[in-house]
């Protein structure tokens, strides 16, 4: 699964451009990968850690502005269709893993 992260936060004021960067930051230790400018997100093994994420997400949420979250299966994600551009190849966007015994 994968939880996105949207958002459309207010940077007119010093406080809001801190309250802004403390949100992306947050975001980002927390696993968060960036997908564009304001869209962020971060793969989750099943339900209940999607449901986790998501929790701590809104704790960690700014006060003002607009912030949207989706949650949305890897078969969907997978499905995502690139008009314009294409995606980077350095970041390992998968759930499977390695094992070596």
């Amino acid at each position: 699964m994968r939880v996105l992260v949207l958002f459309d936060l207010p940077v007119t004021t010093v406080a809001q451009r801190r309250e802004y960067t403390r949100f992306r930051k947050y975001l980002l230790k927390s696993g968060f990968v960036m997908q564009q400018e304001s869209v962020y997100s971060k793969l989750a093994l099943n339900t209940t850690v999607a449901q986790r994420i998501a929790e701590n997400v809104r704790r960690n949420k700014p006060d003002e502005g607009l912030v949207q979250m989706l949650t949305i299966t890897e078969k969907q994600y997978s499905r995502m269709e690139f008009l314009v551009g294409e995606t980077k190849s350095d970041v390992l966007q998968s759930d499977e893993r390695m094992i070596i015994l």
